[in-house]
């Protein structure tokens, strides 16, 4: 509804004015408490018995952190979430990965350079911590910043793309504890800097999305050893994740509006090959990230202000079609920076 102009009281006699005022600061009144209502309600289960799981959170100038997934409270779908990373501005949360603190995290770069982070060389902090610097633990170049984080294991292979949708596959056995730091395994000169990277299991498809909300599927065995156009990408439009998929799997797409939807395979058909332009799977002016997700997986967003939200996948309406999406979390003029699961 649209909302209306208090009109001119000055011709209004003294007691209808205050009967009027009164009126307004009990709306006031009620409309906060409404709103707290809500958010009190958001939180519909206690935090998850003690796991090892934790938490990985990323900022885009290299502040990191790891907090045990268990402190953080399911929500329902839409809720406000509570904070998590404390950074100041114009620096934002920009990754999320969710690992095991016995294992190491992947860390890829915007060059395409790989990284070993044990989980357990990170302090433990809280919900709401500032991290430390990446710089302090890595070998890092001039410009170079993180743009991917995996668990260190997952998969027989993991497929990475660049901004214009030049995609290749790297087997897990180079990826091991033996791999030397900074270790590169992306040419900028092929599509530009490397944008998003998954685990695969070798033997299904691949789904690459780009920012304006398309997205191409086609079998990751297509791609050659030395990697191939993977998404012919606009010029105006660049990749933002890549995710591996059966035809039976649902994917979860998500904008910076914090809308969303679970995309599934059956209604978005393979290509026969790669390196064609994509079809839209989310109606987003930005799309921020795609994940496979399962039954029983839960979805983490975090926001540029540092807000973080953890609830059901299955929450998520599923859909074969194109649609706009559900609200996933509520921003109140924030944005979407980064989506995981678990």
């Amino acid at each position: 509804m649209e909302e209306l102009e208090r009109p001119d009281l000055s011709q209004v006699s003294p007691e209808v004015r205050v009967y009027i005022e009164a009126l307004e600061v009990e709306i006031l009144r009620l409309t906060a408490v409404k709103r707290r209502a809500k958010r009190e309600s958001a939180v519909v289960e206690p935090d998850e018995p003690p796991t090892t799981m934790n938490l990985i959170a990323i900022s885009r100038e290299g502040q990191i952190k790891r907090t045990p997934r268990h402190l953080y409270g399911r929500q329902r779908r839409g809720g406000m979430g509570v904070f998590d990373l404390d950074i100041a501005e114009p620096d934002f949360p920009n990754l999320l990965a969710l690992v095991d603190e016995a294992e190491a995290v992947l860390l890829f770069s915007n060059y395409g350079r790989a990284f070993r982070l044990l989980v357990s060389k990170l302090a433990e902090a809280p919900v709401r911590a500032r991290g430390d610097p990446l710089s302090d633990l890595l070998p890092f170049r001039p410009h170079e910043r993180i743009v991917v984080a995996l668990p260190a294991s997952g998969g027989k292979y993991v497929a990475l793309v660049s901004q214009r949708g030049w995609g290749r596959r790297v087997r897990d056995g180079y990826l091991g504890p033996n791999m030397l730091q900074g270790m590169s395994f992306h040419d900028v000169k092929e599509g530009g800097t490397l944008t998003a990277a998954c685990w695969t299991p070798g033997d299904g498809d691949l789904l690459i999305a780009s920012q304006q909300g398309k997205a191409i599927r086609f079998m990751e065995s297509q791609i050659p050893t030395r990697g191939c156009l993977g998404m012919r990408v606009q010029v105006d439009d660049t990749t933002v994740a890549v995710t591996a998929v059966y035809p039976d799997s649902g994917v979860f797409l998500v904008g910076q509006d914090g809308k969303g939807t679970i995309r599934l395979m059956s209604g978005l058909s393979a290509n026969k090959a790669p390196g064609a332009g994509g079809k839209i799977g989310l109606k987003t002016h930005h799309l921020i990230g795609a994940v496979t997700v399962g039954d029983g997986d839960e979805i983490f967003l975090i926001a540029k202000s540092g807000k973080i939200i953890r609830f059901r996948a299955d929450e998520v309406p599923p859909k074969e079609s194109v649609v706009q999406g559900v609200n996933c979390m509520a921003l109140r003029g924030d944005v979407v920076t980064a989506v995981t699961k678990s």
